[in-house]
């Protein structure tokens, strides 16, 4: 029979189980259930054994809305639970604000929100050229960190009715 290689995440994985198990007693003839007056052996002492500490659980990746999911949402068909603008904020303000709303909005049982980040101006308008759009950028990293992955299922550009490439769709997860 071929079998194939195990890669190296399997052989890892195997390893920990085999490093994990305990193997059996073998039951020798004084194992075996005492007769009458007969003392049975006492069990093999072992010290017990500690737990492996096993890695931490990988959160799912975040999966976009879906063509149809988004359809529904933009048509009005699936309701928009609570929306948030953040024109105007500084990142680290824009950051805690949305990390504050999405745990709100979890709490309240809401599915989806609109986050509105703003398109940013053009190079070379507004401030003498200064970075601009940089909510537009930002916002998509910050749900892709961890610290959001227990609030988000994913998260998609807004149709232009709400928003367009200045705004997304987010889908939360439900709350345990």
């Amino acid at each position: 029979m071929n079998r194939r290689p195990l890669s190296d995440e399997e052989r890892q994985l195997w390893s920990g189980f085999t490093r994990s198990i305990t193997p059996l007693r073998r039951l020798g003839k004084s194992d075996k259930s005492p007769a009458a007056g007969d003392k049975a052996a006492p069990a093999l002492a072992r010290p017990p054994r500690q737990p492996q500490s096993l890695p931490p659980a990988k959160t799912p990746p975040l999966a976009p809305l879906g063509r149809r999911m988004k359809q529904r949402v933009a048509r009005g068909r699936e309701p928009i639970d609570a929306r948030i603008d953040l024109h105007g904020m500084t990142q680290s303000r824009a950051h805690a604000v949305l990390f504050d709303f999405l745990r709100r909005a979890q709490a309240d049982g809401a599915r989806i929100v609109l986050v509105v980040t703003g398109k940013g101006a053009k190079r070379g308008q507004g401030d003498g050229g200064a970075e601009r759009g940089v909510l537009k950028r930002q916002v998509p990293h910050w749900l892709s960190l961890p610290e959001f992955r227990p609030l988000i299922v994913g998260f998609d550009d807004a149709h232009i009715g709400h928003g367009g490439e200045g705004a997304l769709y987010v889908r939360l997860r439900r709350q345990r």
